[in-house]
């Protein structure tokens, strides 16, 4: 087989287009969640805890020097990607759980019909007594 005819069965395998879907949409799905979190959520935290804008957050480690910019370790944005990873982290728990409720629903089989009353037993071995 040649080369170009593997590798074309194997790129249009529905795993690999489902996983190339999957990327492309969780990339989109990052950036809304990150400008949620950045644009919404941490602008009324920051007005709560005395107007910190939590982007600018940094400690110095070198002062700036003529020729050199300030070493800095920026726990701001530490913090924003932290909340951006717990918001994606929740989203995709509740995605998983109500597609595992929707598998439970599918595999449940039907439940065994019930024993019918006693009374109900008993005529039917009348009726098949009187049918010998």
């Amino acid at each position: 087989m040649s080369m170009i005819k593997e590798f074309k069965e194997f790129a249009m395998r529905g795993n690999v287009v489902d996983l190339a879907v999957g990327i492309i949409i969780g990339g989109a799905f990052g950036k809304i969640v990150s400008s949620f979190v950045a644009d919404v959520i941490m602008p009324p935290i920051g007005l709560a805890l005395g107007g910190v804008d939590f982007s600018n957050l940094a400690f110095t480690l070198k002062q700036a020097t003529e020729t050199t910019p300030a070493v800095l370790l920026n726990y701001g944005k530490f913090v924003n990607t932290i909340i951006d990873f717990l918001i994606i982290a929740f989203a995709i728990f509740m995605v998983v759980k109500a597609m595992n409720s929707m598998k439970k629903k599918e595999v449940e089989a039907p439940a065994a019909p019930q024993e019918p009353p006693a009374d109900v037993k008993l005529l039917t071995e009348i009726r098949d007594l009187l049918k010998k």
